[in-house]
């Protein structure tokens, strides 16, 4: 996991996009977020989107907004695109979408990650892109990286500790 020292990092918070060459490393933190790559195995060109929710409320209309999922989705595409690339040629791998809490809320109602990860897999189909790594759901954050240069993304799940370990004596 070694960075070659001419190697650009980039650290992508929530809402943002970026794409890169193979001298480009991306990093980000996920909880109920979801984060979407896409990698170009011979260009060696490759994105990232840290989409917060899975659409835009209604009635809040303005310029594209990578905090939402299609619009993230969206603007990556369109700088994948630019670069040279096809989507049918690219491989898509899904990660985040972490409860941040033990405990549902009274109601059940479906929760935001919920929601952002069937946004994810939605956009990747729609995309074309070949799905070849998902990492969803489940309890706590991530941290990712993804090294563009060979398309690999490491991933650290940190999940939320047990009932009995989080009790204070």
């Amino acid at each position: 996991m070694r960075k070659p020292p001419h190697v650009m990092e980039i650290y992508l918070q929530p809402g943002e996009v970026w794409v890169g060459d193979r001298d480009t490393r991306i990093r980000t933190i996920l909880g109920s977020c979801v984060a979407i790559t896409l990698w170009h195995p011979v260009k060696l060109i490759g994105g990232m989107c840290h989409f917060m929710l899975a659409e835009r409320p209604p009635g809040r209309a303005g310029e594209p907004d990578a905090r939402y999922a299609n619009e993230a989705m969206r603007l990556m595409t369109e700088q994948i695109r630019r670069a040279g690339c096809r989507l049918q040629d690219m491989e898509a791998k899904l990660f985040g979408g972490g409860r941040m809490f033990r405990h549902r809320p009274a109601g059940g109602n479906e929760q935001v990650q919920d929601r952002n990860i069937e946004a994810g897999r939605l956009l990747v189909r729609h995309a074309g892109a070949k799905l070849t790594a998902e990492h969803l759901g489940g309890h706590g954050h991530r941290q990712l990286i993804f090294d563009i240069w060979n398309g690999h993304v490491w991933m650290k799940h940190t999940p939320l500790p047990a009932n009995d370990e989080a009790k204070i004596q």
